[in-house]
């Protein structure tokens, strides 16, 4: 099956030259992405991925991408944090849609990952809810390759916490 997602990095100095950079890439078999480096200091890659499943895509792009920029840092795979835009045209519908199912289903749709002014979730798990309430069709590529980005950027910002803080605080949130 073929799925779509897209690494960001955060390059060192000594990825800066894109020529050379792109042509790593490539070689390291990312020859499946389309590549933005419009940003100083980033790089993107869409990849349009064929595997048995959404892991093991995007962890084979994830692999290939570290033999071609060792040093390059991964911000985040998406899609993963959305907002209900995001999420209304991932689904088909309208925003006003999305927000009125929101606001129909206080207690079962998922609870922002942020909330403020513009509220974040993960596209994990709005798509897993409105899949369970049957009414909307949804790609399946699409769930699961939201769902294998959600667990990469946990897993990358689970690192940054240390082993003590991490198991006292997954006593304490639930």
């Amino acid at each position: 099956m073929e799925y779509t997602f897209t690494l960001k990095y955060q390059l060192t100095d000594d990825d800066r030259n894109s020529d050379a950079l792109i042509e790593r890439l490539g070689v390291a078999g990312c020859d499946d992405a389309l590549i933005g480096i419009g940003q100083p200091g980033r790089l993107a890659l869409e990849f349009t991925r064929e595997a048995a499943d959404a892991g093991a895509a995007v962890r084979s792009a994830l692999a290939d991408v570290r033999r071609a920029a060792p040093s390059a840092r991964l911000i985040e795979v998406t899609p993963d944090l959305v907002g209900l835009t995001d999420v209304a045209d991932i689904v088909g519908v309208s925003r006003q849609n999305m927000r009125k199912l929101m606001l129909a289903h206080p207690g079962t749709f998922p609870a922002p990952v942020h909330e403020g002014s513009a509220s974040i979730w993960h596209l994990a798990d709005v798509l897993t809810w409105l899949q369970a309430k049957g009414s909307y069709s949804l790609a399946e590529n699409v769930l699961d390759v939201a769902r294998e980005a959600l667990l990469v950027n946990l897993a990358k910002e689970g690192r940054r916490l240390p082993r003590s803080v991490s198991t006292e605080l997954e006593a304490l949130v639930q």
